[in-house]
């Protein structure tokens, strides 16, 4: 059974870092298959992690990006690039963090990243124009 504050707390934080457009689009895509994950993550990644006060969102939004880089997990890597502008997560930030990942996670890894984060913050200043 789910913890209606954690979900809801880690939904309203889902939002505040992802956007609502995101989240209503992964709210409209959960069928029975995937619900109970959808939970998890909103309760466990957004309620209890994200939600914690030991961290501001701009250095959870670096570690993120620095692991999903190091990871290679490029769909969710992208996604959170494009959270940077409610994180506060700057340009600068990913990459002086993508250079850590080169030196850390190797630089296989990186070039990804960098390919990755230079296509999502031109379409994010082309949108700005």
């Amino acid at each position: 059974m789910a913890d209606t504050s954690l979900f809801d707390r880690g939904m309203a934080t889902r939002r505040s870092v992802l956007g609502d457009s995101h989240v209503d689009g992964a709210t409209r895509r959960t069928t029975d298959f995937d619900a109970d994950f959808q939970s998890f993550i909103t309760e466990g990644a957004w309620g209890s992690v994200w939600s914690r006060p030991g961290l501001t969102r701009r250095e959870r939004s670096m570690i993120t990006l620095a692991l999903l880089a190091g990871l290679g997990h490029e769909e969710e890597f992208a996604m959170h690039v494009r959270a940077t502008v409610n994180t506060g997560a700057t340009e600068a930030d990913i990459k002086e963090l993508l250079l850590h990942v080169a030196v850390y996670a190797g630089v296989p890894a990186a070039n990804s990243a960098f390919r990755i984060a230079k296509h999502e913050l031109a379409k994010r200043q082309e949108a700005a124009q």
